[in-house]
């Protein structure tokens, strides 16, 4: 769809082993591509968001960082994968094809890019990422444990980035000012982060335990891809 698409497939090869990995290839995409490229905008504000979680494990905010640290990772991972599979012409899940097939439609808002990644990452994702995490530390995603605690200390940070965003990014794919009143002023007020990961924490918890019957998971996980497109389509609707 782009000429730089090689680049970006190439940056999305080997999947990051840390929160430094997924920076830096953040930061290359963000560098690849151009403002009128609808995948810019969500990897951009990706970026911020994992900036200020590093910043925030850096510090040692948290009862356990590296638990923190390793979700960060394995979150990225399926957000990297999703790109990768789709450059490479594969089926990349539903929720995620709507963005990646609507990357240079000059007629949607920046904002609607970014909130049709966030929405795939965090509803269909994250689950996933929790449980992988969970996975390779031996835990378990245990509602109202410690981790789940880490989990959501980060709510009011990503809240923040998400209402920064809103104002920053509310103008077409290519900068020109939005119509005045239009269907996004709903769309954009609706979408709330902290709803949408504690959603995302509790299929996590269902996830983990029909994890062991791949049959079931493989469904569940169709569910959710199923659901999240429909938000995701929502999302994309062109301002005229």
């Amino acid at each position: 769809m782009f000429p730089y698409d090689a680049t970006l497939l190439a940056t999305v090869q080997a999947a990051p082993q840390s929160i430094s990995d997924v920076l830096q290839i953040l930061r290359t995409i963000d560098t690849t591509c151009v403002d009128g490229d609808g995948l810019k905008w969500f990897n951009w504000l990706y970026l911020q968001v994992t900036q200020a979680a590093e910043t925030r494990v850096a510090a040692g905010a948290f009862t356990d960082p590296q638990w923190l640290a390793q979700l960060d990772v394995q979150f990225a991972r399926l957000y990297f994968s999703a790109l990768k599979s789709s450059l490479s012409g594969q089926a990349a899940s539903n929720c995620w094809r709507v963005l990646f097939n609507s990357r240079n439609q000059g007629a949607i808002a920046r904002i609607q890019f970014a909130l049709a990644g966030i929405n795939a990452h965090i509803n269909h994702d994250l689950p996933e990422a929790i449980v992988a995490t969970c996975q390779v530390t031996g835990t378990t995603p245990d509602h109202g444990g410690t981790y789940y605690s880490d989990y959501t200390a980060l709510n009011s940070t990503l809240d923040g980035l998400i209402e920064s965003a809103k104002r920053t990014l509310n103008v077409r794919l290519l900068g020109e000012a939005l119509p005045p009143i239009s269907h996004l002023e709903d769309t954009i007020a609706a979408w709330n982060v902290s709803a949408a990961r504690e959603s995302a924490w509790q299929n996590a918890e269902q996830l983990c335990q029909i994890s062991s019957i791949p049959s079931l998971a493989s469904s569940f996980m169709d569910m959710l891809d199923g659901l999240t497109t429909v938000i995701g389509k929502a999302l994309l609707v062109p301002v005229p």
